[in-house]
């Protein structure tokens, strides 16, 4: 199962990588795409042009306009454990943990 998540992951990212630009990377008009595409439940704020430029600076690490891989996979580490969070908090609410 990890293997898949990792596979997919890795998949997703090049399936919107070089459409314009940088073919490792996602330019922002790409990030926009995925997010609004593969994240829509979780990224609610993809058309928002001042979202989107935040969550672009936080994951531009070398600040060249695109995201690659480290970023893009940073950004999917932190949704992850975000949702875990959630995850944790619905569980004790429900008195299940």
């Amino acid at each position: 199962m990890t293997q898949s998540a990792m596979q997919s992951m890795v998949s997703v990212f090049h399936k919107y990588s070089g459409r314009e630009g940088d073919k490792y990377k996602l330019s922002k008009r790409e990030l926009i795409q995925l997010l609004t595409s593969e994240l829509p439940a979780v990224i609610s704020s993809a058309r928002d042009a001042a979202a989107v430029n935040k969550i672009m600076k936080e994951l531009d690490d070398d600040r060249d306009g695109e995201v690659d891989f480290n970023g893009y996979s940073m950004f999917i580490a932190s949704l992850s454990v975000a949702c875990n969070d959630v995850f944790l908090k619905n569980l004790s609410k429900s008195g299940k943990m």
